[in-house]
């Protein structure tokens, strides 16, 4: 497993120079497009990693799925989904047409931005502070780790620069789709898409999914089984923005993008694994991440389908 991951990290390298690093956010443009790295987390608790897969980056909307796994736990299917959908959008992340024309009742998926905002104000707390303090309690338990935090200066810059975010937050509101203080939806959500992890953290996460529920470390039940089959599926149809059906066919896991450079996966049943590589594709994936999860797909005939 070591020899593959090798390989990965160097065809990874060899795809990074071909992208470039998020720039709407100015703290991820110091991101180092030559920063490759991958782990992996077997279900009984077999860690492997290779490049720089203990360095930290923002999970940006890898927190997507913590923030849907524990509305999911906090209010259930059903309520969850009352308020977003779960169809796969062919559009940008941060598309406001396509949300005002095709779908205005309530967002696609919650993996679009929209989408995470409504699921994070789904979140229980009565505050901003307690919601993110509940976020990251969460995500504590998910890696296995004490000390989560989210990056100061990331959430700075999102917060200023983050007015594509704010017309989507303000547009629900307008429609009765946002619930509660919108200023604090949209704080608490800059806050969450600045939490820091590295690809160990994540891939902890990937297998946790793939063992619908059980933590490959404790062996304890940690999530519903109804609840991360739910967010594979979603994962597999939306975790991808628009790339979503391409990524299926090249490489069958299901899979969130983040534009820090993670890419989290889950192999249903075998493991969970984390790509890391902020040069982004025009859709705003990681180049090396999504090589990497190909070649380890085909190696290793993981795909889903």
């Amino acid at each position: 497993m070591q020899d593959i991951l090798k390989e990965c990290v160097k065809i990874g390298k060899q795809v990074a120079e071909l992208g470039l690093v998020a720039t709407y956010i100015p703290e991820l443009e110091k991101g180092n497009k030559k920063d490759v790295g991958i782990a992996i987390m077997d279900l009984e608790g077999q860690f492997y990693g290779e490049g720089v897969y203990l360095k930290e980056f923002t999970l940006q909307s890898i927190t997507k799925v913590i923030a849907l796994l524990l509305a999911l736990e906090d209010k259930g299917k059903e309520e969850v989904f009352k308020h977003v959908h779960m169809e796969p959008t062919g559009d940008p992340f941060n598309s406001i047409m396509s949300f005002e024309v095709k779908n205005p009742e309530k967002p696609f998926n919650p993996m679009i931005n929209a989408g995470a905002m409504v699921v994070t104000s789904l979140i229980r707390g009565e505050t901003k502070e307690e919601k993110i303090k509940r976020i990251l309690a969460f995500y504590e338990l998910l890696r296995g780790k004490e000390g989560a935090t989210y990056d100061e200066k990331v959430y700075r810059s999102e917060k200023a620069t983050g007015d594509r975010n704010r017309s989507l937050a303000y547009f629900m509101k307008s429609t009765g789709i946002m619930q509660g203080d919108t200023d604090e939806i949209l704080d608490l959500y800059f806050m969450q898409c600045s939490i820091l992890g590295n690809c160990k953290d994540i891939a902890t996460i990937g297998a946790i999914l793939a063992s619908n529920g059980i933590h490959p470390l404790t062996k304890a039940r940690v999530i519903k089984k109804e609840n991360a089959r739910l967010v594979k599926t979603v994962m597999t149809t939306c975790g991808m923005y628009d790339a979503s059906g391409e990524f299926a066919v090249s490489c069958g896991i299901p899979a969130k993008s983040g534009v820090g450079g993670g890419i989290l996966g889950a192999v249903p049943g075998v493991f969970g694994v984390c790509t890391f590589g902020p040069s982004l594709d025009k859709k705003g994936n990681s180049i090396a991440g999504i090589k990497m999860m190909e070649y380890l797909s085909k190696k290793l005939d993981l795909s889903i389908f």
